[in-house]
Parts: structure tokens; C-alpha cells; sequence
């Protein structure tokens, strides 16, 4: 595993934390919260995959 798969992988679940979080405290809306963990994870896929 190469040094930017690695932090792929402790990136993503801090944005998605960090969307999580901003919902829960009303600054994102359930939509906004929901495609930024979706593109986040999308987008980490896909440069995972290509390293």
C-alpha cells in the first residue's frame, strides 16, 4: 500500500465525520451531508483503485 492510499484511507472517513457532524449541528442539510459523503467515498475509490 502506497503512501497516498494510506491517506485515502484515514481522509475519507474524516470528511465524512466532518459531514455527519456539520448536519447534526444544522449547518448542512441531509442532502448536502449525503452527496458529500457519497462524492467523498466515490471520489476515494476511484483514486484507490488507480494507484
Amino acid at each position: 500500500m502506497s503512501d497516498a492510499q494510506a491517506g485515502l484511507l484515514v481522509a475519507t472517513p474524516v470528511i465524512v465525520a466532518f459531514a455527519i457532524a456539520l448536519h447534526r449541528m444544522g449547518v448542512l442539510q441531509r442532502y448536502s451531508a449525503v452527496a458529500a459523503v457519497l462524492f467523498s467515498v466515490a471520489i476515494a475509490t476511484v483514486l484507490f483503485l488507480q494507484q
